[in-house]
């Protein structure tokens, strides 16, 4: 076992423990970056000047009226930029802008007195714009030709000569929409400068590096002079990775012009409409099969909408790319990738960054075309499995290959698959307008970041003489529990107890360079790095308890506070031995490191090996569905996932509980609007509250919910055997998707594809079950049945969902 995942004697990590800010948030004496404005003198606040067009130039912003308000102190714009004027890394997201992009863009900002006088001077401020033509939504994109950024292409094996091979062949297309992040704290920054002119920022980010990098650029300061700190964060799921920066360096642009605190607090109307989304995606695809149901070939094209400005598009679209076979072999494929530019919010990262969308498509396509090939969905999906020795399309070997079966049979047996199965069966039959299903489906997701250079975390841990211990990570905590995991690193690599730890808030000052708390690395990361600095000190510690006991080093171990010597009585309590050491002058902080090792990745050729592992689960989803609204309640939901050995097993379950009832919310409920129309609020987002914006809540939790981490799971060459949780139970969603898919279908005579749209709503799932009943496989007319095509290439009938036989190249498609 490799030292990075073996554990000591009785360590802290694998215990289930309660998230160590649990008691703070539930009494509401957990502090965020707006309750810090209360403890500071002099605020001023800051409210968006925003344009409400889709697309356009503007030829004059007029400020007079606004300064004239009771209360308003000053209004930026372009104007006032010192340095560049430019929130973004790609240098396509103009702070102050000169062109309207999208409805809602902010072209000013107003700081006053009270948020009221802010908001008063923003309605004032005059605006003239010269309207253009706006795109708005991913197919309006894909026909004007509308696209920036990379256009990458995997290609593995001789895609046509797979196609050759195949005893079926099915082509057809699939649109799926993004999702809200609806944090409950939103976009929020305060911003101050002392007397030397250094900013300190506040800000509820997932990057503080990169914000500090941002304002830096945006007020021409060198790095040094910025510093960054992030409390806590109430929610991020990607949407607080790039995003806050713009609007921290509003915040600190408005301190530096004006001497004063600056606060700057989106409401949620405004969050909604301002800040990007999950991407939705565009695919087109064509998947061959040979005569048992094995996938031969797949040529497929991702289109996914980038909205205005690039962002993180680029990375999220190539690992959609990456994630595209999930679970299953494909010796031949052909996946090119494009970002559609429209006129809408930029879109951004996302619990899953891309892999839900890329595994969505081969779920999806699968789901439609095993009533085509005679198969039962989970018997198609199982044997396109990978096998020990293959490779993903772009070329990295896929480890624990195992565990794909064995998740996959554990769900199965604990949620007595095959007895459920006939007792559906017979409930079925006994209910014409109510039916049931049980799907299920598994994950396949990568972990480490797709840029190389951003695998890597810093940290800074303190001994202090009296024993306590202070440690500062790179990592920012969003609820998902990994300061209580570094705590617990710590803990067990310097041998003491828990409560000798504290852990300071995220600062720049104190860990420099840091990568975005994102991509489920930030256990990997800090950990790996924590773990590297208490190791320094472990190891000068035990020099030190060796010379006070006449022992060795090496024979010297700390557990539970007290240095002992192998086979002796001789000890020496944690306390003392610190006190001893400082007194001896042994230094007792140290700066850790931790860069993940064995990643190449070649992005103009799209080949290499960008993850360190992969994560694995399965879940099994049972639904009963209402025939005559589509309505439907989850009944059951069964899940095994691997973490590797857990750090903090209660931690981890509650991110699986959390990723995939948020996942299911994507697939079902979250659906994303906008005014298509030719009128004036054309790309105005539609659904902009929780009142038109659909959340998962308690009643869509499902009514028994069994999750199950994997046992016998070390991952070796990760911080104490454990692996990645934040991102990959999302996607075990998918068999609520599926699960309704197949309940539909019950509806109808058996060997239906079914067309179901993503969102699955009530009316998606009651227009699915309305096609069915008709025997109609083409749904609004999109579809058509699938074709089979011998190896020699010649057409040969099959039965199709409609009980015809087709023998031309015919085509299976969505809506």
């Amino acid at each position: 076992m490799s030292s990075l995942s073996e554990r000591p004697a009785r360590p802290v990590v694998g215990l289930p423990l309660p998230h160590e800010s649990a008691s703070l948030h539930v009494t509401g004496t957990a502090l965020y970056t707006d309750d810090l404005v209360y403890r500071t003198k002099d605020v001023l606040h800051a409210f968006p000047v925003q344009v409400m067009k889709a697309c356009g130039r503007i030829t004059a912003v007029r400020t007079e009226n606004a300064l004239a308000v009771p209360g308003v102190v000053r209004v930026l714009t372009i104007a006032d930029v010192p340095g560049v004027n430019d929130a973004g890394m790609k240098h396509d997201e103009p702070l102050f802008p000169e062109e309207v992009m999208f409805y809602g863009h902010a072209v000013a900002w107003v700081l006053g007195d009270t948020l009221e006088a802010a908001r008063l001077g923003a309605a004032a401020v005059e605006v003239d714009l010269e309207e253009r033509p706006a795109i708005v939504s991913v197919r309006e994109a894909i026909d004007a030709e509308s696209f920036h950024g990379a256009r990458p292409t995997m290609i593995r094996g001789d895609i046509e000569a797979g196609f050759a091979n195949s005893a079926h062949v099915f082509t057809g297309e699939f649109e799926f929409k993004g999702q809200e992040h609806f944090y409950l704290e939103t976009h929020c920054a305060l911003a101050q400068v002392d007397e030397s002119g250094q900013l300190f920022i506040q800000s509820s980010t997932q990057h503080p590096s990169e914000t500090q990098e941002i304002v830096a650029h945006v007020l021409g300061l060198h790095s040094h002079e910025v510093t960054v700190q992030c409390l806590r964060m109430g929610g991020g799921f990607g949407g607080k990775e790039m995003q806050p920066h713009g609007f921290a360096a509003v915040a600190a642009l408005g301190a530096k012009l004006t001497g004063r605190p600056v606060r700057l607090r989106l409401n949620r109307t405004q969050d909604l409409t301002m800040s990007g989304k999950r991407h939705g995606f565009h695919a087109g695809w064509r998947i061959g099969f040979d005569a048992d149901g094995r996938i031969q070939a797949l040529d497929a094209t991702l289109t996914a909408d980038g909205g205005w400005s690039l962002d993180l598009s680029e990375p999220v679209l190539a690992r959609a790319l990456c994630h595209i076979d999930n679970t299953y072999w494909i010796p031949n494929a052909h996946v090119a990738g494009r970002i559609a530019k429209s006129n809408t919010v930029s879109n951004t990262a996302f619990r899953g960054f891309g892999g839900p969308q890329g595994m969505l498509v081969i779920e999806d396509i699968l789901g439609r075309c095993a009533p085509l090939l005679g198969l039962d969905p989970a018997d198609l999906r199982e044997r396109n499995f990978y096998q020990p020795g293959q490779s993903t399309p772009y070329g990295q070997p896929v480890g624990q290959t195992d565990r794909i079966g064995r998740i996959w049979h554990e769900v199965q047996d604990s949620a007595d698959w095959d007895e459920r199965q006939r007792e559906i069966a017979a409930f079925n039959a006994e209910h014409p307008n109510t039916k049931r299903a049980l799907a299920i489906t598994n994950i396949k997701f990568g972990i480490s970041f797709n840029l190389t250079a951003f695998n890597q975390g810093g940290s800074l841990v303190l001994i202090y003489k009296d024993g306590s211990v202070l440690i500062n990570h790179g990592g920012t905590e969003m609820g998902q529990g990994l300061h209580t995991k570094m705590m617990q690193v710590a803990a067990t690599t310097l041998g003491i107890p828990l409560h000798k730890v504290r852990l300071a808030p995220t600062r720049t000052d104190k860990v420099p360079n840091t990568s975005a708390t994102a991509a489920s690395a930030g256990a990997d990361l800090n950990g790996g790095a924590i773990k590297n600095a208490c190791e320094q000190l472990r190891t000068r510690l035990v020099q030190v308890a060796a010379s006070q006991m006449g022992a060795n080093a090496s024979d010297v171990r700390i557990v539970e506070g007290v240095a002992r010597v192998l086979g002796s009585e001789q000890e020496l309590d944690w306390d003392t031995l610190v006190r001893t050491a400082y007194m001896q002058r042994v230094q007792l902080s140290a700066s850790g490191f931790y860069r993940t090792e064995g990643l190449h990745w070649d992005a103009k050729v799209f080949q290499g090996s960008p993850f360190k592992y992969f994560s694995y689960g399965a879940a099994a989803t049972e639904v009963e569905v209402d025939g005559f609204t589509g309505a439907y309640r989850i009944r059951r939901v069964d899940i095994v996932h691997d973490v590797g050995d857990s750090l903090s097993p209660l931690i981890d379950i509650g991110q699986v509980e959390g990723g995939f009832v948020q996942g299911a919310g994507w697939l079902t409920l979250e659906d994303l609007r906008w005014d298509t129309s030719e009128g004036p609020n054309r790309g105005r987002l539609l659904t902009q509250a929780a009142s038109t914006y659909k959340l998962p809540s308690f009643s869509e939790m499902p009514e028994e919910f069994n999750v199950t981490l994997m046992e016998n799971a070390t991952e070796e060459g990760a911080v104490y055997g454990s692996k990645a949780v934040g991102e990959p139970p999302l996607m075990l969603a998918f068999s609520v998707r599926e699960a309704l898919r197949q309940a539909a279908a019950a509806f109808g005579p058996s060997g239906i594809s079914v067309e179901l749209a993503s969102p699955a709503t009530p009316e998606a799932v009651y227009w699915a079950i309305e096609s069915v009943r008709r025997g109609d496989i083409s749904g609004n007319g999109h579809v058509r049945a699938g074709s089979a095509v011998n190896a020699d290439g010649n057409g040969s009938g099959v039965p199709v969902g409609n009980g015809k036989s087709r023998s031309d190249a015919s085509a299976l498609s969505s809506a």
